[in-house]
């Protein structure tokens, strides 16, 4: 049986800064009439505890004045997200990041899951359309566990069947979700995110140099 590679899926295997963090800015300016910028949500990103899109569009809602219903806030960042009225889905302007078949090969050594805090069928979508060449032996997104990141249930959950090699992420919440389940970390480094603490194994600008480090 091969190793596992578990990967979480923005910012690592795709780049959602047009896709779900253009939904939070839409969202927020929908609801304020005020921008906000993608280094203000990065920098929520980095403090940790804001996995969750909505969750956060709600608060930057909050912060700039509004006070607006969580299932309100749910229901408009979606119609940005996968589209309404026959507007595309932000969700369309996801970009693969692995440009170099890095993966492809790497899946020939070790097998593939994921731990996402995206919903399964957000993260069923975006692999239909970028990776049907990979195997993936499973794929746990936010709905698939009691108790979302950084806590370690999904990470649990996939040692409890093997050896789990790494995980791969790219927040302080993925860190700190493989710390808790005694699972080495390789950081994607996000803009000002700060792993130190964390001890990674290692600090990688982007998964195209995974195969290098591996």
């Amino acid at each position: 049986m091969k190793p596992l590679l578990v990967f979480d899926m923005d910012g690592v295997l795709v780049d959602v800064k047009e896709s779900y963090r253009e939904s939070i800015r839409s969202t927020v300016l929908h609801f304020t009439g005020k921008d906000a910028p993608h280094d203000v949500i990065q920098y929520y990103k980095n403090r940790g505890g804001w996995n969750n899109d909505w969750k956060l569009s709600r608060e930057l809602c909050s912060v700039y004045g509004k006070e607006i219903a969580y299932e309100t806030v749910v229901e408009v960042f979606n119609q940005y997200f996968f589209g309404h009225n026959g507007v595309p889905g932000l969700i369309e302007r996801e970009r693969w990041i692995d440009t170099n078949d890095v993966l492809a090969r790497l899946n020939q050594r070790f097998d593939f899951a994921i731990f996402t805090g995206r919903m399964q069928e957000e993260g069923q979508i975006t692999l239909r359309r970028f990776a049907t060449h990979l195997n993936w032996v499973a794929v746990i997104g936010d709905d698939d566990v009691t108790q979302s990141k950084p806590h370690p249930e999904g990470l649990l959950k996939l040692k409890l069947e093997r050896e789990v090699a790494y995980y791969l992420g790219d927040t302080v919440d993925d860190a700190k979700a493989s710390k808790a389940a005694q699972v080495p970390f390789i950081a994607i480094t996000a803009p000002g995110g700060n792993f130190a603490a964390f001890a990674p194994a290692a600090f990688l600008n982007s998964i195209n140099e995974l195969e290098t480090f591996l």
